[in-house]
C-alpha cells in the first residue's frame, strides 16, 4: 500500500509547477484575459496589464524550476513556495475584504492561492533529508 503522504510530497511540486506555468503564461501572454477574470475591463483601465506581465514571468520561472529544475533547484523553490503562496493567499483575502475585487473573483482567487499554499506545504521535504551545500554544509 502506498504511503499517500510520500506520494503527495513527490507530486505536489509537479502540480504546483503546472498551475504556475498555466497562470503565468496567461498573465504574460494574454494579460487582458486575466484582467477580465479579475473584474477589470482592460480597454477602460489598462493599468493592470504591466503588473500582470511581471507576475506572469516570475510565475513561469518558478513553475519551470519546479518542473524542469534539478533536485537542488526544485528543493530551493519548494522551500520558498509556502511564503510566496501564503502571501498570495493573504493578498487575495485582503483584496476581498477591502472590496478591491468583486466578491466572486476574491473567493476564486483566494481558493486558487489557498490550493497553491496547501501544495507548497504538502511538497516540503521530510525533516532531516534537507541537504545544504557550500559554506552552510553541516
Amino acid at each position: 500500500m502506498p504511503d499517500w503522504r510520500e506520494v503527495g510530497r513527490e507530486r505536489a511540486p509537479q502540480l504546483l509547477g503546472g498551475i504556475r506555468l498555466f497562470y503565468g503564461s496567461v498573465a504574460l501572454f494574454a494579460p487582458p484575459v486575466l484582467a477580465r477574470r479579475l473584474g477589470v475591463d482592460p480597454e477602460a483601465n489598462p493599468a493592470p496589464i504591466h503588473p500582470l506581465r511581471m507576475f506572469g514571468i516570475r510565475t513561469i520561472l518558478i513553475g519551470g524550476e519546479l518542473l524542469f529544475g534539478g533536485p537542488q533547484t526544485r528543493a530551493r523553490s519548494m522551500r520558498l513556495a509556502p511564503l510566496i503562496h501564503a502571501s498570495d493567499t493573504a493578498s487575495a483575502i485582503a483584496s476581498g475584504v477591502r472590496r478591491e475585487l468583486p466578491p466572486r473573483v476574491a473567493v476564486v482567487t483566494t481558493l486558487v492561492s489557498g490550493l497553491n499554499t496547501a501544495l507548497a506545504i504538502a511538497g516540503q521535504p521530510k525533516k532531516g533529508r534537507r541537504r545544504l551545500t557550500g559554506r552552510f554544509r553541516r
